[in-house]
């Protein structure tokens, strides 16, 4: 009879392949608070798509003999000193919150992407130059630089877009700088250089490959940080011109009747406040999601 040879000590069976999909939405989903971070997110993009169909009054619409009235029946979250609906204009905010977010995020990100993945591949004065600029814009925290922006352009959406992708451009160019620093040191970055292969394919097929996901998740981190920016500038006079709907100039009008009718205040605080609590924990979910230590394992 043949004796079956046992392993040698000190070696282990490597773990068995899993499938990434599935890795990736068991770790997204194994926290509650993630969950409702996703739920919250849903929901205000369904809202957002279909604010005209929920919407009950014209969110844009003065109806003086109907101002500064309590919730009801009618009007549930009350009305305003111009006799609009609470309810309607908060359906509508969180349509410009997300378009602004939205677009600023993808804006801010193409350009920082593209501007640290030159200045980190190509090094010496591309890389000296583009940080440098980015380093001076870096001086100004990113409200106060969006706020002179802000400033300077005038209100507007287009403008506020404006103000806060520059403001945040630097971020995302000083991570994909370092990230593109650590990867095209590889050694398959090197062999693929070695062998003829031109930068554009170096960049874009590897380099770019291995650095979106830190990148999406600063994508989603920073989504909330920029609503919250722009309700701010709306919230100081300088962001949605009126009678645009947003949150951050509801909180203004409603703060002169915080005694009288406080729901002018709190109702666009909470949507702020749940918008910006949502895209964090999708965005921590993402990072714990996109480990690469936790890739190949359930």
């Amino acid at each position: 009879m043949v004796e079956q040879r046992k392993p040698e000590e000190g070696f282990q069976e490597a773990p068995p392949r899993v499938n990434e999909w599935r890795r990736f939405w068991k770790v997204f989903l194994q926290r509650k608070i993630v969950i409702f971070g996703l739920v919250v997110f849903l929901l205000l993009v369904i809202t957002a798509l279909f604010a005209g169909l929920l919407a009950p009054f014209d969110p844009y619409k003065n109806v003086l003999p109907d101002s500064l009235q309590q919730p009801s029946g009618k009007h549930w979250l009350g009305t305003d000193i111009q006799g609009r609906d609470t309810l309607s204009r908060l359906i509508f905010g969180t349509r410009t919150a997300l378009m602004v977010g939205f677009i600023t995020v993808i804006t801010s990100a193409v350009i920082g992407v593209t501007l640290g993945l030159a200045a980190g591949f190509f090094g010496g004065i591309p890389s000296m130059v583009i940080m440098r600029i980015m380093d001076s814009l870096m001086c100004f925290p990113m409200l106060v630089l969006a706020m002179l922006l802000a400033a300077v352009l005038g209100g507007g959406i287009q403008n506020v877009i404006i103000a806060l992708s520059v403001a945040s451009l630097p971020g995302y160019a000083r991570v994909m700088n370092g990230l593109t620093l650590s990867i095209r040191e590889n050694d398959y970055i090197m062999a693929e250089r070695s062998i003829g292969a031109s930068n554009w394919r170096a960049m874009v097929r590897h380099i770019l490959p291995n650095a979106l996901p830190p990148m999406i998740v600063l994508v989603t981190l920073q989504l909330g940080g920029i609503i919250l920016a722009e309700a701010g500038l709306s919230f100081l006079g300088i962001g949605i011109k009126p009678p645009g709907a947003a949150w951050g100039a509801m909180v203004t009008d409603g703060s002169r009747f915080l005694r009288t009718s406080p729901i002018l205040t709190i109702a666009p605080g909470v949507a702020i406040m749940l918008v910006v609590f949502a895209f964090n924990m999708v965005g921590d979910g993402l990072r714990d999601a996109l480990d690469p230590r936790l890739r190949g394992l359930l």
